[in-house]
């Protein structure tokens, strides 16, 4: 053998063994194996990610959410403009836990699957590769929203930088078939300290101005085209939604009448009267009656 020969061997053999620390290829999933899709990474942190396809996906409808009107016309509204090809918003839903934001994402997608919408869930820690999830659904005719549920960063955490970017920083555009809705109990995203508060200014106006801390904070939510708001429900509101459950498993009106102060103590023992308290007291309540 030459020495040309062995060192080929020897480079052939470097090159397997790379190989084996490279990340694989980015496949396409089975696109008609669902309409929900997870971003999983395969091999750790540093593995190539991949489309995985929901199997039992949430049937929750739009009827099924209550005392969110506004809220729920402008996300219909949104979606809707989306999947006819319109021109229609990023998103983000803040405000307070349990109050029906996830659950409205769920609903639009079962409410559209059927004229080409698709969901992919991403964790915070993978919104790195927004970027590629996009190169891989650019080309689709379907409609994707990334979902981005219970969403919030500490300082310095990477997944806010490349969700800016992803939002309205690179020198790309956001693919047409592509929009990103996000829920959070954070306005902005991000912690806010008193300290803040130092950073802010008296112009020779008068006017206040907010410091370059305070700037950047605001400075993500600001990239999502439509903001929406949820807010506590009152008592009179938990209640109906009680009543909406109750009687979706089965339960009749004298039945839901009679559950009333049950589901007043439970929430009371919660600290908090949300939809998804109401939900879970008519699946205890429900699942005690006898058939």
């Amino acid at each position: 053998m030459t020495q040309l020969e062995q060192f080929l061997t020897r480079a052939e053999a470097l090159l397997g063994r790379l190989e084996a620390f490279l990340p694989p290829a980015l496949t396409e999933p089975d696109w008609n194996a669902g309409v929900a899709f997870r971003w999983r990474k395969s091999g750790g942190k540093n593995g190539r990610g991949y489309l995985q396809p929901v199997g039992h996906r949430s049937t929750i409808a739009l009827d099924d959410l209550h005392n969110i009107g506004p809220q729920k016309e402008q996300i219909e509204q949104n979606t809707r403009q989306f999947v006819e090809g319109k021109p229609a918003n990023n998103v983000l839903l803040t405000g307070a836990r349990g109050t029906g934001k996830s659950s409205l994402i769920k609903a639009c997608l079962n409410q559209f699957s059927d004229q080409g919408l698709r969901l992919i869930e991403v964790d915070k820690d993978d919104l790195g590769d927004l970027a590629d999830i996009v190169d891989l659904v650019s080309k689709r005719p379907e409609r994707f929203i990334i979902f981005c549920d219970d969403l919030s960063f500490e300082e310095g955490e990477g997944g806010y930088k490349a969700l800016k970017v992803a939002l309205d920083g690179s020198i790309s555009a956001q693919s047409d078939n592509v929009l990103i809705y996000a829920t959070s109990n954070r306005r902005h995203l991000l912690p806010e300290r008193m300290s803040d508060n130092a950073g802010y200014k008296h112009g020779d106006d008068g006017d206040l101005h907010p410091g370059e801390t305070v700037e950047e904070k605001i400075s993500l939510s600001e990239r999502f085209g439509l903001w929406v708001t949820f807010y506590p429900f009152k008592q009179d509101d938990y209640l109906d939604i009680v009543a909406h459950w109750l009687g979706h498993f089965g339960c009749n009106a004298e039945q839901i009448e009679a559950a009333k102060p049950d589901a007043l103590r439970w929430a009371l023992q919660r600290g908090s009267r949300s939809g998804r308290v109401a939900w879970q007291f008519a699946k205890d309540h429900a699942g005690r009656m006898p058939k």
